[in-house]
């Protein structure tokens, strides 16, 4: 799969499937209501519209099912007919397994998506999860051609006319900040060390002709980073804190983004066991996905400033780590005692939401992070748990979810009644509560809010991805398409438009769209 281009087009074309595999994918009321003329060209001469109607005939899925057109080089699968009110109506994660499952081998294949328009995004989202791009087996390294897997959408429903340009435009960019999403978590310490991640910052920025703002090591203690300086410092290669800067002419709010880029979690002297240190590689995942959503954003195209905050260190063991007892001064200016130096993804996000504030002026301040393992138990393994101080915001990220297929559920939002755990008798507050049995994913979160303070007048929303960021032992690059589809209101493709829950909807008539757009803010 490390090795797959996946492209999308408005018609893939006919071809004989024996020389290009094909899986016709989709919910079973809507592979009915494909024309067989359409298949016709990517079926024939192998399967005729008798077997065709035939294997639609056999079709019960529960949840899901499949049955094979012609040995195994045409396959047909159907998604859950119905989906509960907290899943997405695309069955995104269902997407995924299919083809993972179902997709025929070769080097040149082809995937006809049935669907609704509205189900596009999600669905593109959840194919680019079946090739992640990371692999270091050897047998990958002999092989060199590259595999392709064209991917045509064929609309059912309302609004059910050809693909556009920009829309296809929009499903690559999206699907390529999913995919290295997925590879940077996929990446192993070894390689995805700090020095490796801010590369990866930096060759973003170089596309998009923007120069981060790093700072490094010292300067971190220097300026007054205690979380992050104080988590890192033990670490081969240092911690840092980098920023990626869109200010476009005419924005009119300014929204920050700030990601948990922890390269590796050995949990510091309050030590991880054999069982649950292995997959820490995947700590980053937060800053991996704002990684890959602030390229996907830019390029198409995005009206307001927007900055991506890479919060980024290795929690290592050395004499030089941060002991329980020791006593960190943070960005905010608030003293932290550490009774928990497992709990150290808070202390680096919470330097970061408070640059983000003071240093940045953001109206918004979204947070993301493999945070908790609480929020597992809480919400699930599919579903990230969002906290936010803003009850429009916390509807809005639940249907955003299911809108794009990174599915969210809310956590209490209670600090008059939660924040009181981290109550410490020698400095403001300690880094892990007191009672781990009292919600503590909504305790993490609110530990981050309070270096912004409870009362801060703008939008503050926390997303814990610990555990939908990976499946099995792969990355899902979850949270790329979460942030496109929640800020997609500020953005100019119609696309996202049409999948964000706030702002502008591209459903909007011409001259209303003109009118929003003049007094446009999603808040």
């Amino acid at each position: 799969m490390a090795n797959v281009q996946l492209e999308f087009q408005a018609s893939a074309g006919e071809a004989d499937p024996q020389s290009r595999p094909l899986l016709v994918l989709g919910q079973l009321h809507n592979l009915h209501r494909l024309p067989w003329a359409q298949l016709r060209g990517k079926l024939q001469p192998r399967v005729t519209e008798e077997i065709w109607q035939s294997a639609l005939s056999t079709l019960n899925p529960n949840p899901t099912d499949s049955c094979p057109l012609y040995l195994n080089y045409a396959t047909v699968a159907a998604l859950p007919s119905r989906v509960s009110r907290h899943n997405s109506p695309s069955a995104a994660q269902f997407i995924t397994r299919l083809v993972r499952n179902c997709l025929p081998g070769g080097v040149n294949r082809c995937i006809v998506m049935v669907c609704e328009r509205s189900e596009v995004f999600a669905s593109a989202c959840a194919l680019a999860r079946a090739f992640p791009l990371f692999t270091h087996r050897s047998s990958a390294s002999r092989r060199t051609e590259k595999k392709t897997v064209t991917v045509e959408f064929f609309l059912v429903g309302q609004n059910n006319g050809p693909i556009e340009v920009a829309t296809l435009k929009c499903l690559a960019s999206a699907t390529e900040g999913v995919r290295l999403a997925a590879r940077i978590v996929d990446t192993p310490c070894n390689e995805m060390n700090t020095d490796n991640f801010l590369e990866e910052i930096k060759k973003v920025g170089k596309d998009l002709g923007i120069t981060p703002t790093i700072i490094r090591d010292e300067e971190l203690k220097e300026r007054g980073f205690g979380g992050i300086y104080g988590v890192g410092k033990a670490a081969l290669h240092p911690p840092a804190l980098a920023v990626l800067s869109h200010t476009p002419d005419g924005a009119t709010q300014t929204i920050a983004w700030v990601g948990k880029g922890i390269v590796y979690d050995t949990g510091g002297l309050s030590i991880k066991g054999k069982t649950t240190m292995p997959g820490m590689k995947r700590d980053c995942g937060g800053a991996a996905a704002i990684l890959g959503a602030f390229k996907a954003t830019v390029k198409q195209g995005f009206k307001d400033n927007l900055h991506a905050v890479f919060c980024l260190a290795e929690n290592a063991v050395g004499p030089r780590a941060t002991r329980p007892d020791d006593i960190h001064v943070l960005y905010s200016g608030k003293t932290v005692e550490i009774n928990n130096t497992d709990a150290e993804g808070r202390l680096i996000l919470a330097d970061g939401v408070a640059y983000a504030c003071k240093d940045l002026g953001a109206d918004i301040i979204l947070d993301m992070a493999t945070l908790t393992g609480a929020q597992g138990i809480a919400t699930g393994k599919y579903h990230a748990a969002v906290l936010t101080n803003n009850e429009e915001w916390e509807r809005a990220c639940v249907k955003a979810g299911r809108n794009c297929g990174d599915l969210v559920h809310p956590l209490v939002y209670c600090p008059e009644l939660h924040f009181s755990e981290f109550t410490s008798a020698v400095a403001d507050m300690k880094n892990s509560v007191a009672d781990r049995d009292n919600s503590p994913s909504s305790c993490a979160g609110l530990f981050i809010a309070s270096h912004i303070g409870f009362d801060w007048p703008g939008v503050w929303v926390h997303v814990d991805i610990a555990a939908p960021v990976h499946a099995g032992e792969r990355a899902t690059g979850y949270g790329v398409a979460l942030l496109l589809s929640l800020f997609g209101g500020a953005s100019e493709d119609p696309l996202l438009n049409m999948v964000s829950p706030l702002g502008c909807n591209g459903d909007s008539p011409p001259e209303d769209m003109e009118r929003d757009s003049k007094r446009r803010r999603l808040i």
